[in-house]
């Protein structure tokens, strides 16, 4: 199992790689660079190249709207340059919140358009020549909606690899199964160990069974805060951050009717727990929304207590299949807290 962490959206990004440098020589294995509609991505994955020597550096995500799949196949090749081939590409959909909102494109078959995208991705990467016919995605672009001029181009320079491990960011049945079909690797949010099988069991085992031997096993990526306290206040505040987390999105992340993290909170069984913390949050009432949510599921999400509960709940994900502990350090001692756990996971 590797140990990964996933940086914040509001992060500063030179106090961010400081950071960073001293978790990698704590041992952390990848570090995942976030965007939603903040500062880009690949913008601070090039620095942290530059800043460190071993770690995996991955987008979480690139959104697969806001920019052409010969522009993302172009930002994957010089991320996995410049960093001598610890590049991954995390892609997803994003809500339609974001992409229309935010970039102004329509948020049309997300689906569709996330497996056209990694296709001609991995064929830029292989150098392949840039034809294809898609539903969402069509190269050269047709003469009627153009000038005519469009060429079939391949990438001039040389890769550093031929292929960049592709991951995807995805709650849905359908884009899980997916996933676990054409992906290297699936990264799911909110992630409950013990429904996990409940609610994604049948769309794995699905796409497993179209899954191409060429890509190897599924690494699957989740966790939570992380904090090794033998104080149970201590622990609770930090869980009541955590709680703040989770109510802005299963109640305020999309709206009413289009949230998935809402969709994946019944889909768990938490059918009343749902409703009511979008309620609230949406009337404004942030704070008694996430008072709402069950203690113990949300310390069931994370790894936060006493040692015994953190490898406790180390073992829980192990067991759910995950591979790559996802951790966000909120302890007293973050970096004594990473290398502890590394030491379990290892």
């Amino acid at each position: 199992m590797q140990l990964a962490h996933f940086l914040s959206y509001a992060g500063n990004p030179r106090e961010t790689a400081e950071q960073v440098v001293a978790q990698e020589s704590a041992g952390l294995d990848i570090v995942w660079v976030a965007e939603a509609y903040g500062f880009d991505s690949p913008t601070l994955m090039g620095y942290l190249a530059a800043r460190t020597e071993h770690l995996q550096i991955g987008s979480a995500i690139l959104n697969v709207f806001s920019r052409t799949p010969g522009a993302i196949a172009q930002t994957a090749a010089g991320l996995d340059n410049v960093s001598g081939g610890r590049a991954i590409l995390g892609l997803g959909a994003s809500g339609p919140q974001v992409i229309e909102g935010f970039h102004g494109v329509p948020y049309r078959k997300p689906l569709t358009r996330t497996r056209e995208v990694i296709d001609v991705v991995r064929l830029a990467l292989r150098r392949g020549t840039l034809e294809y016919q898609g539903d969402t995605v069509t190269l050269p672009l047709p003469a009627d909606q153009g000038m005519g001029l469009g060429k079939p181009l391949k990438m001039i320079n040389t890769p550093e690899r031929p292929a960049v491990p592709i991951y995807m960011a995805s709650l849905g049945s359908k884009s899980v199964a997916t996933a676990a079909e054409i992906a290297d690797g699936w990264i799911p949010h909110l992630f409950l160990p013990e429904r996990a099988e409940r609610v994604w069991g049948e769309s794995l085992a699905d796409g497993r069974s179209r899954r191409s031997g060429e890509l190897g096993d599924l690494e699957v990526v989740a966790g939570g805060l992380l904090a090794i306290t033998d104080r149970p206040e201590q622990a609770e505040a930090i869980l009541a951050e955590g709680r703040k987390v989770a109510a802005l999105y299963v109640g305020g992340m999309g709206a009413r009717d289009k949230n998935f993290y809402n969709d994946l909170w019944v889909d768990y069984g938490f059918d009343d727990e749902a409703a009511t913390v979008q309620d609230l949050y949406l009337s404004g009432k942030k704070r008694e929304a996430a008072a709402a949510f069950d203690g113990d599921t949300i310390a069931a999400m994370n790894l936060v207590g006493d040692e015994a509960f953190v490898r406790d709940r180390l073992d829980a994900f192990r067991a759910a299949g995950v591979t790559v502990l996802n951790v966000i350090p909120a302890g007293p001692d973050p970096l004594g807290d990473l290398a502890r756990v590394k030491d379990w996971v290892a």
